[in-house]
């Protein structure tokens, strides 16, 4: 089945046309992928955003919570005056038990409004104390879920430091000769340059670029969690050459899955990958220079983590 799925493709190749039903497909498959792409990355503002929130809920919580043994320390030192003052007026009390009545009413009332100032102070430290026993419980679990989701995450940073040197290793031959790997926002960029890879205003991968794409395959098989994005990009020429193929938003889709193909032959999951074309529209240099151009016309294959554990995380 591959070898006819091959020999289809080359005789499309020289022909240099497809049928209106397959660009059709094609543009459809563009659109669904851009999509997919449009998500992941609010999926991802959205993970950053409510990490955050639930940093400011634990500042808060803290916060709170200090402030709840504040007013126990008060309270606490309240009590301990009224029991001394308390104490006073039981002495003074039993001293004029012998004088009038109405002399020891009056020190009885004042000693029973003591009392009961001291049952409603103990009451509201009562219920500070059970207060403050829940937001201790809150704050832990709090703490508890963003240390697992800051080590979550941290094990995803590791993952992908391992990824990129797994990558340099298989690619070092290549490094330098148009292909780089750097790793930044807590993902891996191998970005391919056209020359090693596409012949001018062409999408068929060479045997040089193809043995590149073939290395990475092999890394890739290893890492059948991490999502790839293929984004295939244009400098601001004109396509000219005609054919199925009207301008250079369409060559770069046509280059993108030109090494999605080859990945897939090399028993990538296509679960796992994802083609765009951004045509001339995200230059990393300007177009102002025959260096600049060259810079422009690339294939840029964004290696991401799995976040789905984080979002469960998150969610729980």
């Amino acid at each position: 089945m591959k070898k006819l799925v091959y020999s289809i493709f080359t005789v499309a190749l020289l022909t240099s046309c497809v049928t209106k039903q397959r660009f059709t497909e094609l543009s459809d498959r563009y659109d669904e992928l851009a999509d997919t792409n449009a998500d992941l990355i609010a999926k991802n503002d959205k993970l950053i955003k409510e990490e955050n929130s639930l940093n400011k809920q634990l500042k808060d919580l803290q916060n709170l919570n200090s402030d709840y043994i504040n007013q126990a320390k008060i309270l606490n030192k309240e009590i301990e005056a009224s029991l001394s003052k308390y104490k006073k007026l039981q002495d003074s009390y039993d001293a004029l038990a012998s004088n009038s009545s109405s002399t020891i009413n009056a020190k009885a009332k004042e000693n029973q409004k003591l009392l009961s100032e001291l049952e409603e102070k103990e009451t509201a430290l009562f219920e500070k104390e059970a207060n403050l026993a829940k937001l201790t419980a809150a704050l832990d679990a709090r703490s508890k879920r963003i240390q697992d989701l800051e080590a979550l995450i941290a094990s995803k940073e590791a993952a992908m430091q391992e990824l990129k040197s797994a990558i340099s290793n298989a690619l070092k031959g290549f490094e330098g000769k148009g292909l780089t790997v750097e790793q930044r926002d807590g993902k891996v960029y191998v970005s391919m340059e056209n020359k090693l890879l596409f012949g001018s205003g062409q999408w068929a991968v060479g045997a040089n670029g193809k043995s590149a794409v073939v290395e990475l395959a092999k890394v890739l098989v290893q890492n059948p969690t991490i999502d790839v994005l293929i984004e295939g990009h244009t400098d601001d020429d004109p396509y000219r050459t005609g054919g199925v193929i009207q301008d250079n938003w369409d060559l770069s889709v046509k280059r993108a899955t030109a090494i999605v193909r080859i990945l897939q032959e090399n028993s990538v999951s296509p679960k796992q990958i994802t083609a765009a074309g951004h045509g001339e529209y995200v230059p990393v240099a300007p177009n102002t220079t025959p260096e600049g151009k060259a810079k422009n016309r690339r294939i840029e294959i964004i290696l991401s983590p799995n976040l789905d554990e984080v979002t469960k995380l998150l969610n729980e």
